[in-house]
């Protein structure tokens, strides 16, 4: 590397820095809505239709990041707004975002709150093939019913055991000299669970973290 290099190096060095290896995880965009009725806001919920994956529960509109369709995630949060729940962008005002989700299975998300200008629940077309149903809750019921915390165990190990029950080596710590203490599994990391119990439904999981964030960022002494 010479001064040349250097400068190259300089001139190629993001100006925004972002997620390092971004494109190898799965990337995906969620809409946080909020509708306005009887002087107060409200989240919207969609819960999901049984056939699809982790049908029956509940989430924001959001999906998968298409580079080939969504100019920005932001974009992508729009699409898959307007294909779950029949919403058009131009109903839909952006008032902000919330940090950049990570979860430990590889999964990034970008999460975007709007709110919703419509009359009623009569103004969505569901696409049935993905959403069950559509429902609201006010937002003060959040603020005044804290989420239940638990945790996961998130495990790193050089290995993994396949259906034959036999030890299949991703990493081979021995044959390259690495040091002895990694064949087994590394030290776990413990992962915050929230989850909401309302009588009704039970909101969990990433769904529940966006919820959490929102109302962290309003009152510092949510949680």
């Amino acid at each position: 590397m010479d001064k040349k290099d250097l400068i190259i190096l300089k001139n190629a060095l993001p100006s925004r820095p972002d997620i390092m290896g971004r494109e190898k995880y799965f990337n995906a965009a969620v809409l946080i809505p909020l509708i306005f009725f009887k002087d107060e806001y409200y989240f919207l919920f969609e819960k999901r239709a049984k056939r699809i994956r982790q049908g029956g529960e509940i989430s924001f509109p959001g999906g998968k990041f298409e580079p080939k369709e969504d100019s920005s995630c932001l974009e992508a949060a729009l699409r898959e707004t307007e294909e779950e729940i029949g919403i058009s962008k131009d109903k839909i005002e952006i008032i902000g975002r919330l940090d950049t989700f990570v979860s430990p299975r590889g999964i990034i998300i970008e999460s975007f709150v709007g709110e919703l200008h419509v009359n009623s629940l009569d103004d969505f077309q569901i696409d049935k093939n993905e959403v069950a149903k559509i429902f609201t809750l006010p937002v003060t019921w959040f603020e005044n019913n804290p989420p239940a915390q638990y945790q996961v165990v998130v495990e790193m190990k050089p290995y993994y055991i396949n259906e034959n029950g036999e030890k299949i080596e991703t990493l081979p710590i021995d044959k390259l000299g690495l040091p002895p203490i990694y064949n087994n599994c590394w030290p776990s990391v413990c992962y915050d669970v929230y989850v909401f119990k309302h009588h009704i439904y039970t909101i969990w999981g990433i769904t529940a973290r966006f919820i959490v964030e929102l109302l962290s960022t309003i009152r510092e002494d949510y949680i």
